[in-house]
Parts: C-alpha cells; structure tokens; sequence
C-alpha cells in the first residue's frame, strides 16, 4: 500500500519523485495539501508559469473528455524533459478516477501528476487508488498539532531574525492551527511587525491579534455546536464589546469541527462506540464539554461534519484575505453552521 503517515512528508520528500508518478494530496487542512502539492512539483523543477513544464487543471477541464487525464500525463514535452500535470479534484468525478485507472495499469509515465484532493474518507475511489497502485502514492494532510506549529512558528520567526518568548509563543499558538496557509500568514504578519526587533514579545503579539484572554471563545463555540442561535449573538456581542477579535471564535469553531470530524469517522471506519472514542480521540476535550460533543456526534453525520469544516475552513482563508469583511465574515459563517447544528438536532 503506498501512502504515508502526516508526519513522514518532510523525510518523504526528497526520494519522492524518483519513486511515484502520481500523487494524491488529500485531508482537511487545505492550506497544506496546496503546500505539500507546490513542493511535490518544485522538486520535479515545475515552473507554473511554464506551459511547457507546468499545467493546471480542475476536475471541470475533464467533463466530457475523460481521456484527456490520459493524455496529458503521457503527453510528450516538445523540448524533452518531465511535465508536471496538477489537477484540483474532490474524489467525487468519475472521468477523475476513470482516468487514473487507466494511467495505474499502464506503465510507468514519464510526466508527473499531482491531484489536491479534499477530505478524503477511507472509502473514497480516488484514495482507494493512489493507496494500492504501483506508480501513485496517497500524501494526508491533517491539521498541524502543537510541534508542527511549535515548528512553523520558528521556521518563519527565524527567517526574519527573530526569536520569541515563551509567553509570546504559547499566546501566538492560541490563535494557529485548522489551516496551514493560514497560520503561516498570521505567523508572517507578526514577524514584519517585528522586523528589527529581535525578539517577540507576548506584548507584540497581543498588538497584532488583540488579547484573546479577555474573553473565552468557548461560550460561542458551544453555542454553534448547540444550535443556539439567540445564545450565539449574546456571545458573540461580548467578544466584540471585548475587543477580541471573532477571527479567533471561527478558528476556534474550525478545530472543534475538525475534531468532531476526526471522530466520528473513526465511528464509522471502525465501528467504535461514542464512550469509547470520547476516551480516545477525545480525551483531551474539557470534562464539562464532553456532554456537548457526544451530542453532536449523535447528531451529525460524517458527510455533513466534513461540510461544515470545509465551509469554516473556506471562510477562515477569506477573512484573512478580506480583512475589511472580517466581522461580516465569521458571523455569517458561524450563524449558518449554528442552523445547520439546530435541524441536525431536529429543532
């Protein structure tokens, strides 16, 4: 079976060209499966403006021409060399997995194929393929724990000259993680305030994020995962009286969901009891709030838990992109998710 575990990506890497032709970026964290993908073919020596080396695709580009997949992977470059083929799919396009069906039975191609898939199930086609097949290979990409953060944030610190201190890093952590791309643009954001500065202060950082101590996001989150929606305005109106940013309740809300994803799939992979993987998976999760996640396992199904995290996810990049409609935003986004949490429980 050829796939990885999350955290063999970095030691994967440099043999990985030499040994697959087809890769399969998959999982919930999107920001580091387009990460992971623009490595995969950097390392082949893609240049995405090269049309010549580089072509994009998206799962709309092979409606009606399935045998398009085919060709442009064994497709000839006209001055020699590897062509990088990247294709943006879900796993849910036939023409996709038809594709590559014919590509995993044939011989080894020369042009490489990345696919930045989206959060896979076990039981998905296109997984199933990359995992069993000769010449492909499955890369996931799940959120970043505490060491992968821990390693962001000194990666990107270190770039610029700066060190942190440990109250400045554990208040920064507080606000990481659901989102690749996202964490490392708050990470950025802080080391060019601090360009010249030399060390990160807990000060510099409250600068830049606001103080989120000054109010838990707890109480909003709860109210999102209950459907309360009379609950959830209250919440959020103290957080902006607070003048905590409702930035921090949508990562926070993006996390819950992904874990609450995470386990109901072992639910389902494994047929696992709701004690039993709140004493797992779930461990960690506050003893008051464990009522409050074995509800919501009852109640939403795993395709709509991958929903709703995609949905939080997506508006998480757009309010950082969109920092003038970050308010707007996040409530809007909670507000739905909390209706959505109210007919699963069937309010």
């Amino acid at each position: 079976m050829a796939d990885i575990k999350a955290h063999e990506f970095d030691r994967f890497l440099p043999k990985a060209i030499d040994l697959y032709r087809i890769f399969l970026v998959y999982g919930p964290d999107r920001g580091l499966i387009s990460e992971r993908a623009a490595e995969l073919a950097a390392k082949a020596g893609a240049k995405p403006d090269d049309p010549f080396s580089f072509t994009r695709m998206d799962l709309s580009d092979l409606q009606g021409d399935p045998g398009r997949l085919v060709d442009e992977v064994n497709a000839l470059g006209l001055f020699g060399g590897a062509k990088v083929i990247w294709v943006k799919g879900t796993g849910s396009d036939k023409a996709l997995t038809d594709g590559l069906q014919v590509l995993l039975s044939g011989a080894m191609p020369e042009n490489l194929l990345i696919i930045e898939g989206g959060d896979l199930k076990k039981t998905s086609a296109l997984r199933k393929l990359c995992e069993t097949g000769k010449i492909s290979v499955a890369i996931p990409c799940y959120a970043d724990d505490i060491k992968a953060l821990n390693q962001l944030v000194d990666q990107e610190l270190s770039a610029e000259n700066l060190k942190i201190t440990s109250d400045a890093r554990e208040r920064l952590l507080e606000v990481l993680g659901g989102d690749r791309v996202a964490s490392r643009n708050e990470i950025r954001k802080l080391a060019l305030y601090c360009r010249g500065a030399g060390t990160v202060t807990e000060e510099h950082v409250l600068d830049i994020i606001g103080d989120a101590s000054a109010i838990s996001t707890d109480d909003a989150v709860d109210c999102v995962l209950k459907g309360d929606v009379a609950g959830l305005h209250r919440a959020v109106q103290k957080i902006t009286a607070s003048k905590t940013p409702i930035f921090l309740v949508l990562q926070s809300c993006l996390k819950q969901f992904q874990l609450l994803d995470l386990m109901r799939t072992e639910m389902e992979e494994k047929r696992t009891p709701i004690a039993q993987v709140m004493q797992t998976t779930g461990r960690h999760i506050h003893f008051k709030r464990k009522p409050l996640f074995e509800t919501a396992l009852r109640n939403w199904g795993p395709d709509a838990l991958a929903r709703e995290a995609n949905r939080l996810q997506n508006a998480v990049l757009q309010s950082r992109q969109k920092a003038v409609l970050e308010d707007t935003i996040a409530f809007q986004t909670l507000l739905t998710t909390a209706l959505q949490s109210a007919r699963s429980a069937g309010r």
